[in-house]
Order: C-alpha cells, then structure tokens, then sequence
C-alpha cells in the first residue's frame, strides 16, 4: 500500500470514529453538534424535555428554547442553546430517540421552525419538573404542560 493511501485510509477511519462520537470532542474539536440541523438540535430538546407527553409539552418546550434564541445572554443558534451546558436534560444532543415520540417531535418541531409558538409560554426561558413549585420573588409562573412548569424570571 502507498504512502499516501494509508493517509486516506487513516483520516476517513478517524472521520468514522469522529461522526460516531456524537457530541464528544476530540482534538479539540466538538462533533456531533456541528452535524446536527436546528430543527433536529430543537426536535431533541421537545422530545427528552416533554417526556414525549403531548404537541401541547413539545410546542411549550421548543418556544423557550425561540425565546432564549432571541436573547442576547444566551447561544445565537437552536443547536448553542440546546447544547448549552446544564440548562437542558443530561445528554439531550447525544442519546437515541427511540421510540414514536421523534416522529411527533419531528412535526411540531417543523411548525415552530416555520413561527408556531405555545401562547401560554409568553416570554418565558425557563422550565422545570411539573409539581414543584418554588417561593422566590424573581420567578412568576405562566403555564404547566407536557409534565414541565414554565416561568418567567424578573
């Protein structure tokens, strides 16, 4: 074999290895979220957010994230905000959708990519287990769905 179709060889083996890391980073360089489409950055977020529970949960869930998208304190893109560090559920740009719930998710991911957005969510950028209820001045309660409370914070 030459010289120069090991090199191939070995950069499509480490382009494989790479793809299949999905969100881990090697060399510095962070794959998996690169390859991922907005839509399916925002799909992952409904899905492992809502608990694959209802559109009404999955359309709350995907209009934090459009509301966070359009604040300046958080990522400029659906996948940065999705993917950003301890807001969403543990491992949400990497685990396996496995069941009929993707395809659900799929759907209401397409509407809030072309504009839909949960109404009673208003502004709200924050969200939390449903049946937990914290006393605290800054945050005020606007809607529960899909197994999540959402709030706005002052």
């Amino acid at each position: 074999m030459r010289l120069s179709t090991k090199v191939v060889l070995r950069t499509a083996a480490l382009a494989v290895v790479a793809s299949s890391l999905g969100g881990c980073s090697l060399f510095g360089l962070n794959f998996g979220t690169a390859q991922l489409s907005p839509k399916e950055c925002l799909m992952r977020a409904m899905y492992f957010e809502s608990n694959r529970s209802s559109a009404d949960g999955m359309l709350a869930v995907g209009t934090v994230v459009m509301n966070r998208l359009n604040d300046p304190r958080y990522p400029k893109s659906v996948c940065g905000v999705v993917g950003q560090k301890n807001q969403f559920a543990q491992g949400v740009m990497t685990r396996k959708m496995t069941d009929s719930g993707a395809v659900l998710a799929s759907q209401v991911a397409d509407q809030v990519m072309n504009g839909a957005r949960h109404p009673g969510v208003q502004s709200a950028q924050h969200f939390h287990t449903a049946g937990l209820r914290f006393p605290y001045n800054n945050m005020h309660y606007v809607l529960e769905a899909g197994g999540n409370e959402f709030y706005e914070k002052y």
